[in-house]
């Protein structure tokens, strides 16, 4: 027998751990100097959208101009209004409006749970579940999810190796 039969094949992911991990790579493009979030919008096992945390387009990032929130000395979780930054989950729920793309119904998955700005606007974008594996410093979320009827799951995070066969 050849080499072929002889390797061990690691179990293939689940969907949820999938797609988590692809949020995981897109929390890469992230401008913020204080966390790395990446989300993606998920139906019917398709990517309809990705989103990242950063400064909205064409304007200079935390990164060239320092991190205001910091300097101020300014909890996660407090005072959104003073951030550049655009959340991940607002970043993917905007790129879907601008490519006309339906996300009713939909899962978002995300590296870190909402916050309740987010949660609202996931709320009005009537996306039906969202996945995550890490919390953001803000749980009010899971009030509102509660009474909108948004299925909550928090799983452990995927493992971080690239598997591939050479």
């Amino acid at each position: 027998m050849g080499d072929a039969f002889k390797r061990k094949v690691k179990p293939r992911l689940s969907w949820d751990d999938y797609f988590l991990k692809i949020a995981m790579m897109v929390a890469e493009r992230s401008t913020c100097r204080r966390h790395h979030v990446g989300a993606l919008i998920v139906k019917n096992k398709r990517i309809m959208t990705t989103g990242y945390n950063g400064a909205a387009a064409g304007l200079k990032s935390c990164r060239e101009l320092g991190c205001l929130r910091d300097e101020q000395d300014i909890p996660s979780g407090e005072r959104h209004e003073i951030c550049r930054a655009i959340h991940a989950e607002q970043n993917s729920i905007i790129q879907a409006a601008l490519h006309g793309q339906n996300i009713e119904d939909a899962t978002i998955y995300c590296t870190h749970s909402p916050c309740v700005l987010c949660a609202k606007m996931i709320i009005n974008a009537k996306i039906k579940r969202f996945v995550s594996f890490a919390e953001y410093n803000d749980g009010e979320f899971v009030k509102l999810f509660k009474e909108a009827g948004i299925e909550y799951v928090k799983l452990k995070k995927p493992d971080t190796t690239i598997y591939t066969l050479e």
